[in-house]
């Protein structure tokens, strides 16, 4: 499945700098803004220790991770859903992304430049939905000219599609996101073609300072926000989290993190934020050629699993062989899983749950 996230903000909150951290990659960073001029675009691994656990249990000749893509988009300045900036051309990079990693400064630093002249998350917040609002409420109001005529002819399809856009008109008239539309599922599905870039799930990060790890005045005001408006948010060193980066050795990684009292990167954390806000979970499959992680939607059904690894498995499925991958860390072994019974057999009404080890058999 296709993972791709967005990385936003106004300039100079160090989304380059996250972006160069995250895939150890160099991106333009420099103290003004539209310095990222072409979006950068790299791929991550997202971090699993089971991948490993299993690999040890199941010797292979290797291992193949999930993996997301992020993009690292200019920054945003008030006016750029009316071609403020470069405001145009990145409202278009943004829309093309399936999340939006909101990129928020919560540091002092008078040597840094900050393009509204202060430091203040929520103003900054408000800025960029705004933005975003707008835009989405120029798509909208172009829609609804474009269907209301078959709308109120009786059209069934264009209806629905109607309805739906008057709806989430009122939020992005008020410069708030469609999220706060509170849309059913349905609806959402009508709405997916518009391609709204408010409706895109949203993670808050704070970029904070190495003396802030923990929070600061500002983090609390975002973690206050992101709690009234049901957003998942973390805190972030992304100087920090380059410094690291650029380490060698996993060695030299966690004696680097051990002095800074860390359990784990930030980067680890956020990849891992961004796969589960989307709702995305992970199955395995497992053999002597390749152990390998695959990523699903929560709620998907064997067959459509299958058709993540090829639309050949889904046509044809059969049944899937299942184990839980706690089931392989317990028992040790696959032959011994068999012995106990916990291999299961199951067919197309399986709902797949986070850690199955899958094997399918289809139709060719």
């Amino acid at each position: 499945m296709s993972l791709k996230a967005g990385i936003v903000g106004l300039p100079n909150v160090g989304k380059s700098t996250l972006f160069s951290a995250l895939t150890r990659a160099p991106a333009q960073a420099a103290n003004y803004p539209f310095c990222t001029i072409e979006p950068n675009v790299g791929v991550v691994e997202v971090p699993d220790p089971r991948l490993q656990r299993i690999a040890q249990l199941i010797p292979t000749q290797r291992i193949v991770p999930a993996v997301f893509e992020f993009v690292d988009i200019a920054g945003l300045v008030r006016g750029a859903s009316k071609g403020e900036g470069l405001g145009n051309q990145f409202l278009a990079n943004i829309r093309e992304t399936q999340l939006i990693v909101h990129l928020v400064r919560s540091f002092e630093d008078p040597d840094v430049i900050h393009v509204e002249g202060r430091v203040d998350p929520l103003s900054d917040i408000e800025t960029i939905h705004t933005e975003l609002a707008l835009a989405d409420l120029e798509t909208v109001d172009k829609r609804i000219v474009k269907v209301e005529k078959q709308a109120k002819s009786g059209q069934k399809e264009a209806k629905e599609l109607y309805d739906v856009l008057l709806k989430v008109r009122g939020e992005l008239e008020a410069a708030r996101p469609a999220r706060g539309a509170n849309l059913t599922e349905d609806e959402q599905a009508v709405l997916r073609e518009v391609q709204l870039l408010t409706l895109k799930p949203e993670v808050l990060v704070c970029n904070v300072d190495e003396s802030s790890l923990r929070g600061n005045r500002h983090t609390e005001a975002v973690r206050e926000y992101a709690q009234r408006v049901n957003a998942d948010w973390m805190i972030i060193c992304a100087k920090l989290e380059s410094e690291i980066s650029l380490l060698e050795t996993e060695e030299e990684r966690r004696e680097f993190l051990n002095a800074a009292g860390l359990e784990e990167s930030g980067l680890a954390r956020l990849t891992r934020l961004c796969y589960h806000t989307l709702g995305y979970r992970t199955f395995f499959t497992a053999g002597p050629q390749e152990v390998r992680a695959w990523t699903f939607h929560e709620g998907f059904k064997a067959p459509q699993a299958a058709g993540i690894i090829h639309t050949d498995f889904e046509k044809g499925f059969i049944k899937a062989e299942v184990y839980h991958v706690e089931d392989l860390f317990s028992l040790k072994s696959e032959a011994e899983i068999r012995s106990r019974g916990k291999l299961r057999v199951e067919g197309k009404d399986y709902v797949v749950r986070d850690g199955d080890v899958m094997f399918f058999r289809f139709n060719k």
